[in-house]
């Protein structure tokens, strides 16, 4: 924004934006681009798309505008999920901008304000236990008779309150063996309609300074502050977000001559965040897994958070509840044009120096997992994780570039721009020498206890980071209505936010794990240093950790991006582009669990046992996780490294191929009528396509089989095969004077359709069938060649048939590969009618009415992707619980422009 980085900061991303998920102040915008494809050599730090905006200045005539838009229920459709009545919703935005000189051609200042109200209420079932489930009974997987779960523990069923009660029809399932029918499952739906409340106030200013011909100053800041309390999957649960952005820039342009132009800008960036946990209803002390705090979480038959998918609904709040951070950005930019003959020289440097204070560390209310609701009644967890004292870091950075390009017209219709841009950084530090990482012995076993030091890096790999960029355009027969461009460049995506990964370790942050009875480690005792790591020699009690960490020599994210296209004017107002795009990526994040049991191949003829009477067995040449004795205490299990427990950590092995075939028809403005269409075919395939559970709807966390990262290699989880977009513009022809006119004429329509096919999604066990130890269960089920008929059902209570799949063998990995299914795609249409009434000569009313979702198409959410609970049949597989977009809704605005 106005030359300086506008950062973002959560718990996971730093991308920018208020609590409302949009980026407000429209009228403050007087550019905005969106660089694609294979930019200059300016621009850098992260491969991808950059997006440019410049803020509106005063101008020697005041001119402002105020404006407020309304929606309401009262307008809207009814949500498919809504049960009778249309869910209440109201939202206001509301603001206005002014700008004018403060001395005539020489300074100028503007400013504006927006503020955003919204109360929302969100219709979504529920998967939770059914009464008898809540009494401590579930049925018989092959009879659906209830009886009581054996070694039922009754201070268990205290735990049913974290779930709303059932109100809706019980799940059934398949019965066991399959074929037979269906039981009940145990669960029932739960429909509910929790508010969502978000309050948001953006506001910018911006001074100008022409102080001669040859120089201008500007100044600008830019606030956004906010709350946002929203209600999860749970709904007895929310998040309760605050966040606050702020953006100051100063920028200094200076004319030496007219071909010699130089641009300096300074800034700082600074964003706060907290997350904390808000309960709907009051809960007793012994619900709570943290002495003194609120109900922790609970996953059954999922991931090891409650952000996840799992075959229940997870009860209780978010394992990040507790997190706050603030992260600063100081930045320096120096650009310098030198235009000469045929030569536009570019060359300039960007420095900036980041701050990053985190208090972010999980679990701090204790998540504990269980296999399934048996096990639950059971008080047997197959983990429990807890950070008892949570820790604020303060890691520090340094990022720095040079660039120089030139852009060369070497003929008439042909120009050549070649460059090349140099990036470095000095790593991920921590102010007071405690960056935690842990890292493995010659052998790839994990140290037991974590490196600790200034830097998380043992090597910085990121000082000598070189890209080219080289491009061209020629018109290849001098008419100037064909143009030919082609481009390469190489991209990278400098390492500047490991602190969610880097705030979850001893000795500051140390997130201990526990195995089996619930009680046997309850309650955890809030602000107390856990004991030191376990190990041989060491005295009881000691802890096992969960060993985090990034890659101790991590390399850098690169991407190298080339593209080709034909443009082509038709006829006198229309343009018809052709083009390929492609790109490969590599060094890029994985999310690995380095402390699994690796696998073997089996190569007894006789079989290989996987179960300790050796009555299961795998054949000869399979893949699978040996059965291994655990060591004596304190060693808790056969990892590599029996002292700790499932890792999470993030390693630059990463590979990603994207290549797209891009279809673009543009009409200007003629006759009132302007549009553009564009289509896009691609195939982007990858590895791992989101770092943590919460940002990985579609597909598990992590790579199944660390020493077979091919395995994973599959459609990335963040591209439909299919999309495309057709936006319109049509101004009417009612043309009239006087008041008459002032009725009729200034109507405009606006249109904008968007089509995407289904995002790939990838079918989950929910368990570690593998029994390889990663607790993120990211292992896939196996085909079931004995079943017939479509995979996908498209329904929203079964997207996808679950007897498509099977359960592994014990101990072995399924054969379905990742991303091999699609879910949901997304149908809609948005328009608006415009009215422009002048009513002076520098006033103007608009009148506005916009249709979002117009033809109130559903288009649903991404599936539940767990299959199995235990040997049975998920009460939620493939069950479809949100919307991807809104029912039809419906906007009124009206805005004086002057």
């Amino acid at each position: 924004m106005n030359g300086i980085e506008y950062t973002g900061s959560s718990q996971l991303s730093i991308t920018p934006g208020g609590v409302s998920g949009n980026l407000l102040g429209i009228d403050a915008v007087r550019e905005f681009n969106v660089l694609t494809g294979t930019y200059s050599a300016e621009y850098g730090k992260r491969a991808g798309a950059q997006v440019t905006v410049v803020t509106q200045s005063g101008t020697n005539r005041f001119h402002g505008s105020v404006f407020e838009f309304l929606r309401n229920s009262a307008l809207d459709a009814r949500n498919f999920f809504d049960q009778g009545a249309i869910a209440p919703f109201r939202r206001n935005q509301f603001g206005a901008s002014a700008g004018g000189p403060v001395k005539k051609d020489h300074m100028f200042l503007f400013g504006n304000y927006e503020g955003f109200r919204h109360r929302l209420g969100i219709s979504s079932p529920s998967v939770v236990p059914d009464q008898e489930a809540r009494q401590g009974r579930l049925p018989n997987p092959s009879t659906g008779l209830y009886a009581t779960v054996p070694n039922l523990r009754p201070e268990m069923l205290n735990y049913m309150q974290l779930w709303p009660q059932p109100n809706g029809p019980e799940i059934m399932v398949p019965a066991t063996p399959p074929g037979t029918g269906l039981v009940p499952s145990g669960t029932a739906y739960s429909y509910n309609t929790p508010k969502q409340s978000i309050n948001e106030n953006f506001g910018t200013a911006k001074g100008d300074y022409i102080a001669r011909d040859q120089d201008s100053f500007s100044v600008s800041y830019t606030a956004d502050d906010g709350n946002n309390l929203s209600p999860l999957a749970d709904p007895l649960f929310g998040n309760y977000i605050t966040l606050r952005s702020q953006v100051a820039t100063i920028r200094e342009t200076h004319i030496f001559s007219p071909r010699v132009l130089n641009t300096f800008s300074a800034g700082f960036s600074r964003a706060g965040f907290a997350l904390d946990s808000f309960a709907f209803a009051t809960y007793p002390p012994s619900l709570s897994f943290v002495s003194g705090q609120g109900p922790g979480g609970i996953v059954i038959g999922g991931g090891a958070t409650t952000t996840g998918a799992a075959a229940i609904t997870s009860p209780g709040p978010n394992n990040a509840a507790g997190a706050q951070n603030h992260r600063n950005l100081f930045t320096f930019t120096d650009g310098l044009q030198l235009s000469r003959g045929i030569h536009q020289i570019s060359v300039g440097a960007w420095f900036q120096k980041m701050q990053d204070n985190e208090n972010t560390a999980s679990r701090r209310l204790g998540v504990a997992n269980f296999a399934s609701l048996t096990t639950l009644l059971q008080g047997t967890t197959t983990t429990f994780q807890v950070v008892p004292k949570p820790t604020e870091l303060g890691f520090r950075s340094w990022f720095g570039a040079w660039y120089a390009e030139d852009s060369i017209k070497l003929r008439r219709n042909l120009t050549v721009r070649a460059g090349i841009r140099q990036e470095f950084t000095n790593g991920w530090n921590e102010k007071f020498g405690r960056a935690s990482n842990y890292i493995a012995d010659a052998n790839g076993v994990l140290l037991t206890n974590p490196r600790v030091g200034t830097s998380a890096f043992t090597e910085n790999n990121a000082r000598w980071l070189f890209g080219p960029r080289v491009a061209l355009a020629w018109d290849p027969f001098g008419a100037g209505k064909t143009a030919i461009r082609a481009g390469f460049g190489v991209y990278y995506t400098l390492i500047d936010n490991l602190a969610f990964l880097l705030n979850s370790l001893p000795p500051y942050n140390g997130s201990v794990t526990f195995a089996g009875p619930l009680s046997s480690f309850l309650p955890i005792t809030p602000g107390v240093q856990p004991p030191p790591a376990c190990g041989p020699n060491v005295p009881v009690p000691c802890s096992t950790f969960a060993p985090q960490g990034i890659e101790a020599s991590a390399k850098t994210p690169a991407t190298n991006e080339w593209n080709l296209t034909i443009e082509q004017q038709v006829g006198s107002n229309m343009a018809l582009r052709i083009g390929y795009v492609g790109s490969f990526g590599y060094h890029g994040l994985l999310s690995i669990d380095r402390n699994t049991i690796p696998a073997e191949i089996c190569s007894n003829a006789a079989g290989c046992a996987v179960d300790n009477a050796g009555v299961t067995r795998v054949p000869q040449g399979t893949k699978f996780i040996p059965l291994l004795p655990t060591p004596p205490p304190p060693a808790s299990s056969a990892r590599p490294n029996p002292y700790l427990g499932a890792g999470f950590f993030w390693l630059t092995a990463g590979n990603s191929s994207y290549n797209a075939l891009q279809v673009e028809m543009l009409r200007r403005l003629s006759r009132r009528l302007q549009f553009r269409g564009n289509y896009t075919w691609a195939k982007n395939l990858d590895m791992n396509s989101a770092l943590t559970i919460a940002q990985a709807q579609n597909q598990p966390q992590m790579v199944m089989d660390r020493n077979d990262l091919h395995r994973d290699w599959g459609p990335s989880a963040l591209t439909p095969a299919s999309q495309a977009s057709i936006s319109a513009h049509y101004e009417f022809p009612f043309d009239a004077v006087g008041r008459l006119g002032k009725l009729i004429g200034g109507w405009q329509v606006n249109s904008i359709t968007t089509l995407l096919s289904g995002f790939p999604f990838t079918p989950q066990i929910g368990t570690n069938r593998s029994g390889d130890g990663n607790t993120r269960n990211p292992d896939r089920p196996d085909v079931n060649p004995l079943f017939t008929g479509s995979v996908l059902t498209r329904k929203q209570t079964q997207w996808f048939n679950p007897a498509a799949f099977s359960v592994p063998i014990a101990r072995t990995w399924g054969n379905l590969g990742r991303g091999t299914l699609r879910g949901p795609g997304l149908e809609t249409v948005d328009l608006s009618l415009i009215k422009n009434t002048p009513l002076t000569e520098r006033m103007a009313l608009q009148f506005r009415a916009e249709f979002f979702n117009m033809l109130n198409h559903t288009n649903f959410g991404p599936p539940n992707s767990i299959v199995f609970a235990g040997p049975s049949i998920s009460p939620s597989a493939g069950l479809i619980t949100t919307t991807a977009t809104t029912s039809r809704q419906i906007q009124l605005g009206l805005k004086v422009i002057f």
